[in-house]
């Protein structure tokens, strides 16, 4: 990447951005040509990434094309704990083992991204592990119980009268800590981690340290387009899915959502993505941006031949309308009654909202293994697994399980 200006730096970084805390304080910071020390920390909670997730490591890349120093943090001693960020309840911690396998391979995907010669990972065991009970009672004297019950989860609980244990409240302290140690000059995070990242700005100056800015990135809506992209809700696109289940997945998104993964996820500039918008709302077909995304993120996470093949395959199987027969599996769970058929084509991502898929119903659209559906209050039950069709291009092989 060429040598950019102060101010075309910050405008890369802010790109996408929701908080850039303080700016004028990052300005200084990017204007005195230092390389910065830039954090971004994630719990290994889970053994596979999606592109929900990819989010905050992206913004990572950019600060790594601007020459900065860039440390991946691995919260396998704060991923024991568990954290509470947005959670009704608490949440129950990993084992050792868990985290140490989820590690590996959050490791190991991080390089689809990041530039392993340039990248720093590094594990918050390294320091919290060695710290005493002493030391801790000592970290938790810096925050007051009131303090804690600012963040919006704790304090919903607290209203509630739900249950907060106390090792809750350490988990924003560790968060926080770990900013000191590694002496971080930007911490990246999803805007749920906005109050986390706060702690370490007040730890840091504790510590007698320059305050951290922060960045914090919107939560990705998944396929569905409206709620935030899980696992657990089969609106996702895993990162290690293959070419063709990338690609596939991407195309069913919806035009605007288009255009929300392309300036969050996308390398092409603002410019050129701008310059696309105009042409569709000039007339052009959005499906042709459409691929152009669903390549770039196919050639990130495999390669340019796996992207050229996803599309040829894309148009052998749907173009021509052909049911693919190798779709992956989304598990969605429902209750024991099982699902009403609109909230499984939403979840699914086969439509946007669920008066669509009641309408694709209607109008003879939707059918289930090849067979045409007409009941719009039909219930699909729990430990079934069916193909599901909207239209002609959109598929689905959905599961649906009861919770355990």
């Amino acid at each position: 990447m060429a040598i950019l200006s102060t101010q075309e730096s910050l405008s890369l970084i802010k790109r996408g951005a929701v908080d850039v805390l303080v700016e004028a304080e990052l300005t200084e910071r990017l204007a005195t040509g230092k390389p910065l020390r830039v954090k971004l920390g994630m719990d290994p909670t889970a053994p596979d990434l999606h592109l929900g997730h990819t989010v905050v490591i992206h913004k990572l890349r950019q600060f790594q094309d601007l020459g900065h120093e860039v440390l991946f943090l691995i919260g396998d001693f704060t991923g024991r704990i568990g954290d509470p960020t947005g959670k009704d309840e608490t949440r129950k911690p990993l084992s050792p083992e868990a985290v140490v396998e989820n590690a590996k391979t959050y490791a190991h995907q991080v390089y689809k991204i990041l530039d392993p010669e340039k990248t720093q990972i590094l594990f918050n065991s390294t320091w919290l592990g060695k710290k005493s009970a002493a030391d801790l009672i000592q970290l938790a004297a810096t925050h007051t119980v009131a303090r804690m019950l600012e963040r919006d989860d704790f304090s919903k609980r607290f209203a509630a009268h739900q249950p907060i244990a106390i090792h809750e409240f350490m988990y924003p302290l560790l968060q926080g800590y770990d900013s000191v140690e590694m002496r971080a000059d930007v911490e990246l995070g999803g805007t749920d981690q906005k109050f986390n990242l706060l702690v370490g700005r007040e730890l840091q100056k504790h510590f007698g340290q320059k305050p951290q800015n922060i960045i914090t990135m919107p939560l990705l809506e998944g396929l569905d387009g409206v709620q935030k992209m899980s696992k657990s809700l089969g609106n996702y696109v895993g990162i290690s899915e293959s070419p063709d289940q990338i690609f596939g997945k991407l195309m069913s998104i919806s035009d605007d959502l288009m255009w929300r993964y392309l300036e969050l996820l996308s390398a092409k500039s603002m410019e050129e993505i701008n310059r696309w918008r105009a042409e569709v709302m000039a007339g052009a077909n959005p499906r042709d941006i459409k691929v152009k995304l669903a390549q770039e993120m196919v050639a990130r996470f495999h390669n340019q031949a796996a992207a050229v093949s996803a599309v040829e395959n894309f148009v052998a199987r749907f173009q021509r309308h052909e049911t693919p027969d190798d779709l992956e599996e989304i598990e969605l769970i429902a209750d024991k009654e099982g699902l009403p058929i609109s909230q499984l084509l939403q979840r699914a991502g086969l439509t946007q909202t669920t008066s669509e898929a009641l309408r694709a119903i209607e109008q003879g659209g939707v059918k289930i293994d090849g067979e045409r559906l007409e009941d719009t209050k039909c219930r699909i039950a729990s430990g079934t697994t069916h193909v599901y069709q909207v239209g002609k291009r959109r598929f689905a092989r959905v599961a649906v399980n009861t919770k355990n």
